[in-house]
């Protein structure tokens, strides 16, 4: 019998790429609720999957090994009312708060960077926009993920803004890292993002590229939505 032929995905989504800590986590899911989307984080699924084989002892170098996790495991991102607007459950317990450790962050870039772990999660994140339209954010959703959908951008900020940002955000969480360290770790994931042979880091074609390093979230979702809206207009 043939196999089902699957239904392409749909244009209609909004595909927000950039570095770590440049606020695309916080402007996709504001976007995401000013125009009634799902929002999907999925990095948080990268996550996810580092914290599972930190768990199951799994190298951090056994790209092949890392890939299994996924199949192994089963990962789900759910809305959530919350600031962050979605909790992951892995094998349906809730992990969202164990997501942000500082083992599971040092080692998501590596995790991610193996095209072996990048190929399983695609097509993962890909089938939940066949199902609905998605603000989707990441590091490869305009270039790899969803290189059709209908709006592109590409939001960073200076690296002193996202290391003062994330600072900022682990110390209301109980962090005690200090700058200097944080400063690494962030310059360290730019080069691993940026310099990976697999679905490298960069602006998608045609995308609206957003330094928000002074500007307040509030204005760029505006500038999102109005690009978005500028985008409807030209194709309608």
């Amino acid at each position: 019998m043939r196999g089902r032929t699957q239904r392409p995905v749909s244009p209609k989504h909004i595909a927000i790429d950039g570095p770590v800590a440049g606020g695309k986590s916080t402007v996709a899911l504001m976007v995401a609720r000013r125009l009634n989307l799902l929002y999907v984080d999925t990095g948080a699924m990268y996550r996810a999957v580092a914290l599972a084989a930190l768990r199951d002892g799994v190298e951090l170098d056994d790209g092949e090994g890392l890939a299994a996790i996924p199949r192994r495991h089963r990962i789900d991102l759910e809305p959530a009312g919350d600031a962050r607007g979605y909790s992951v459950h892995l094998d349906g317990a809730d992990v969202t708060a164990q997501l942000f450790q500082s083992a599971v962050t040092a080692a998501v870039s590596t995790v991610a960077a193996h095209p072996e772990v990048r190929r399983v999660l695609v097509e993962r994140q890909r089938e939940i926009a066949r199902q609905r339209a998605v603000v989707m954010a990441g590091r490869d959703i305009g270039t790899v993920v969803l290189p059709e959908a209908r709006v592109k951008v590409f939001l960073t900020a200076s690296v002193d803004e996202r290391v003062r940002r994330r600072l900022e955000e682990l110390r209301a969480a109980g962090s005690t890292i200090d700058t200097a360290t944080l400063r690494a770790e962030v310059e360290r994931r730019d080069h691993t993002d940026s310099t990976r042979s697999d679905s490298p880091l960069r602006p998608a074609a045609g995308a609206l590229v957003l330094d928000s390093s002074e500007l307040r979230a509030e204005e760029v979702v505006a500038r999102i939505v109005e690009f978005a809206a500028g985008v409807d207009r030209a194709q309608a």
